[in-house]
C-alpha cells in the first residue's frame, strides 16, 4: 500500500480542487486506535493503518487532488520509532495542503495493562521491558504529539461500541449540528460520585421508593416505581428546570468543541429515584435532537 500511494502521489495534477479532509489517528497502544480506524472506515473515510510518516504529505496531496476520496483517516503511532520527532513539522506541511485534524487516544495505565493482559499481545515497544515500563515509555515518547492534537480522547471507560458511538458523534456528517453525545447516568451517593461525571444532580430530595415495601426490590425503570416518583409535583418541576438549564448549556459545550458529556443523577442507593430521572431526562434530550444513552452504575442487574 505505501509504495502505491507514493507512486500515485508523485503524479502532479494541474487541476487542484482543494477539497478533502484528513484525520490523523494516533495515541497509546491499547487505547483503541484500530477500533477507531474501523469506525472511520464505516463512516466512509478512506482508511490506512501505519503509513510511513514520510509519506503522509504525499498521501495528503493524493486526497486533495482525488475526485473520489473526500475524507481519509490514517494511523501514525509509536511504530514509527525515532521518526516521530518529525511529526509536528510534517503536520504543518500537511495542514497547508489539506484540512487536517489529529485525534489522540489514551487510557489509564491500569486499563492499558488489563487490555494487554486480556489480548496477550506484546507491547509494540518490545519484549525487553515489562508492559508497565513500555506503557510509561510510550506515553513519554508520544507527549509531543499529544500536545499538537486537536482532540484528546480518554478511552479508559469505553468499550468498543461506546468508542464507535463517540467517533460517529464527532465525525459523521449530518444535517443536524448536534455533534454531542450525552450520557444520562444514575448512581448512588453511598458508593461515591462518578469520577467521569461532568454535571451532577442530587435527587435525594424526592420521596424514596425504598421505604415502600413492594418497591424495595424493583428499580426506577419499573412502571410502578416510575408512577410513584412521577406523582410528586417537585419531580416534574425538577425535570423542567433541569431541562431548561441543559438547553442553555449544551449549545455552549458544543461550541467549545465538547463531544461527550456525562450528566449524572444521584440518589442514596442508585436504584430508584436516580434511575427514573436519568431515563426521563434521556427521553427529553432525545426529543430535543441530542444523541443520548443511559448508564446505571449502581442499579441491580
Amino acid at each position: 500500500m505505501p509504495r502505491k500511494v507514493a507512486k500515485k502521489a508523485a503524479k502532479k495534477v494541474s487541476d487542484t480542487t482543494g477539497r478533502g479532509e484528513l484525520v490523523i489517528l494516533t495515541g497509546l497502544s491499547g487505547s483503541g486506535k484500530l477500533s477507531a480506524l474501523k469506525a472511520f472506515e464505516d463512516l466512509g473515510y478512506y482508511s490506512v493503518d501505519n503509513l510511513p510518516l514520510e509519506l503522509v504529505p504525499q498521501f495528503a496531496d493524493l486526497v486533495r487532488q482525488s475526485a473520489e476520496i473526500e475524507r481519509a483517516a490514517l494511523v501514525v503511532d509509536v511504530r514509527e520509532g525515532m521518526r516521530l520527532d518529525e511529526f509536528p513539522a510534517i503536520l504543518k506541511r500537511v495542514r497547508r495542503a489539506l484540512s487536517t485534524r489529529v485525534l489522540f487516544l489514551e487510557a489509564s495505565e491500569d486499563a492499558l495493562i488489563r487490555r494487554f493482559s486480556e489480548t496477550r499481545r506484546p507491547h509494540p515497544m518490545g519484549r525487553a521491558n515489562t508492559v508497565v515500563k513500555s506503557i510509561r515509555a510510550e506515553r513519554k515518547r508520544l507527549d509531543p504529539i499529544r500536545n499538537v492534537a486537536d482532540i484528546v480522547l480518554d478511552t479508559t471507560k469505553f468499550n468498543v461500541h461506546e468508542l464507535r458511538a463517540h467517533i460517529n458523534a464527532q465525525f459523521e456528517r449530518e444535517e443536524s449540528d448536534q455533534s454531542l453525545t450525552i450520557s444520562s447516568s444514575s448512581f448512588g451517593f453511598k458508593n461515591g460520585v462518578p469520577s467521569d461525571a461532568d454535571l451532577v444532580f442530587d435527587v435525594r430530595f424526592l420521596p424514596n421508593p425504598h421505604f415502600v415495601p413492594e418497591f424495595r426490590k424493583l428499580t426506577g425503570k419499573h412502571p410502578k416505581v416510575a408512577k410513584y416518583v412521577r406523582q410528586f409535583p417537585q419531580t416534574a418541576e425538577f425535570l423542567d428546570k433541569t431541562m431548561d438549564m441543559l438547553k442553555f448549556l449544551l449549545p455552549h459545550y458544543i461550541k467549545e468543541g465538547k463531544s461527550y458529556l456525562t450528566v449524572a443523577f444521584g440518589c442514596t442507593g442508585g436504584q430508584h429515584r436516580s434511575v427514573f430521572i436519568a431515563e426521563e431526562m434521556k427521553k427529553r434530550l432525545t426529543a430535543a435532537g441530542y444523541r443520548v444513552k443511559t448508564a446505571h452504575r449502581d442499579m441491580p442487574r
